[in-house]
């Protein structure tokens, strides 16, 4: 597996050198772009606005527009050079409890792996943060972008998850969020009895990408039978909000459907739920 950044984890005195690889494993379908008329492929064309030729990718630069149609230029070497002034460490600046992040800030993880010979104090600051059960802030700058990252224990290795600065995140208090409305207790008390029936333990391996397999499945049997009719598209495609005055009865359907796989400890506190 590639390494997409080398670098050096300091933490305190000691230096870790390290490598990180995505995390992350793709698994979308991927498509081309046809002309519907004879299914040829379309392409991309980087293309001088004055001239109308195509320009080879060699000879494109990035340009950053100071004053309207003038530019600073800038290459390769120009943002080597920025990254190379202290931004191959990461520093790890502070740690804190894994609960106090929340998890909108999280973007992308990466698999940090010790560089030959770092072995050692690897595994010495991964066994230290899961003991203490924190993770560590640090700042990276990776692909010309500098970024808040938590590191942290994660199954026998280190994870380094790139965060989202505060000013990235769209303040929900632009919304347009209802904050009230006439609930009454009794659907509260169902609503919290319908949510006790429906938990469980934390199984992230019993979920898969169910569309991309059924999409997987439906371009499988038109390559078999070579038909070229699409699926039938629902007529609904949202549905219809359950109306306020059904809720109550909408809520003990729902409850009465949960009912066989409820344990018999939850159907006690069932009991009790419905007694009060």
């Amino acid at each position: 597996m590639r390494a997409i950044w080398k670098g050096t984890i300091s933490f305190g005195l000691v230096s870790i050198p390290i490598s990180l690889v995505s995390a992350r494993q793709r698994n979308e379908i991927k498509f081309n772009m046809l002309d519907s008329e004879d299914s040829s492929r379309i392409r991309y064309l980087k293309v001088n606005e004055n001239t109308g030729e195509e320009v080879p990718w060699d000879r494109i630069i990035k340009g950053y527009e100071f004053e309207e149609g003038k530019y600073v230029t800038l290459t390769d070497e120009d943002f080597e050079r920025v990254e190379a002034e202290g931004t191959r460490t990461i520093d790890i600046e502070s740690f804190v409890d894994a609960e106090d992040i929340d998890p909108l800030f999280f973007e992308t993880p990466y698999f940090v792996l010790p560089a030959k010979g770092s072995e050692k104090p690897y595994l010495l600051l991964r066994k230290v943060m899961n003991k203490a059960k924190k993770v560590g802030i640090a700042r990276i700058v990776i692909r010309g972008k500098e970024s808040l990252a938590a590191l942290y224990d994660y199954k026998e290795a280190l994870v380094l998850n790139l965060l989202r600065f505060e000013e990235e995140i769209q303040p929900a208090e632009d919304l347009e969020i209802p904050s009230d409305a006439k609930i009454s207790q009794k659907e509260v008390d169902l609503a919290e009895q319908l949510l006790q029936n429906m938990t469980e333990k934390w199984d992230h391996g019993q979920y898969k990408d169910e569309y991309q397999t059924k999409l997987k499945k439906w371009i499988d049997k038109k390559i078999e039978t070579g038909a070229t009719t699409s699926p039938e598209t629902p007529s609904e495609l949202e549905p219809a909000a359950t109306p306020a005055e059904d809720i109550w009865e909408t809520l003990m359907k729902s409850i009465a459907e949960q009912g066989e796989k409820t344990p018999k400890k939850k159907a006690t506190n069932r009991k009790k739920a419905t007694t009060n």
